[in-house]
């Protein structure tokens, strides 16, 4: 679906809490972060436009970067994507300093902004390139990811988790635009997010523990 853009490892249940963790093997990722070195995580959650808020509000976030992953064509246009052709997902990619967050409160943040019990789609879009995925950039995220999706899967909380792993490939950057959509056009971004009804249906998932960026 083309959004009108004119207009627009280990866990922990506390009181049906599901905090995802793994603070004891992150230190490879950590490792990463002094000498003035950062992090890159990549993450597709359906629309890239709400994927931007929650992880923005972070502490540690260097910078969010909105575009096109895991797809065959070269230099995909946002038409291109969303007329479902070149297997790229909308895609967010996150450079962020590891001293200061980890990978793991990314992923958390990440599950928590999904509906990881449905395929192909999110909310009211629909089609692969929706779809939610981890994209890896090394083994130990690879790992932990691995390990996130095993404890909530675990956890009784779904009974399926249609969320793939897999290792990154080249990130396409998304036209200028969508940088920072809901900075640029709140209203219209504001509009477009309680239409596609995706803060109820995460309320739903998770409750009280659901998007951090509802309120953007």
């Amino acid at each position: 679906m083309i959004k009108e853009v004119y207009v627009l490892a280990g866990l922990a249940v506390m009181s049906g809490v599901i905090m995802i963790g793994f603070a004891a093997s992150a230190q490879a990722i950590k490792d990463q972060g002094k000498g003035g070195q950062y992090g890159k995580a990549t993450f597709a959650g359906g629309c890239f436009w709400c994927m931007e808020p929650p992880f923005d509000k972070l502490a540690g976030v260097i910078s969010t970067t909105v575009g096109y992953t895991g797809g065959h064509k070269a230099n995909p246009t946002y038409e291109e994507v969303s007329a479902g052709t070149t297997g790229h997902a909308e895609a967010i990619q996150i450079v962020f300093d590891p001293e200061k967050t980890s990978y793991e409160t990314l992923l958390d943040v990440f599950w928590r902004n999904i509906d990881p019990i449905v395929k192909n789609q999110q909310f009211c879009d629909h089609g692969n390139q929706y779809r939610t995925a981890i994209f890896y950039h090394d083994e130990t995220q690879r790992r932990l990811a691995e390990q996130s999706r095993k404890a909530l899967i675990e956890s009784g909380r779904f009974k399926e988790v249609f969320t793939e792993i897999t290792q990154a490939s080249t990130f396409y950057v998304a036209e200028d635009y969508h940088q920072d959509y809901y900075k640029k056009n709140p209203i219209r971004y504001k509009f477009y997010r309680y239409g596609c009804g995706r803060d109820k249906r995460l309320k739903e998932l998770w409750g009280a523990h659901q998007s951090a960026g509802e309120d953007q």
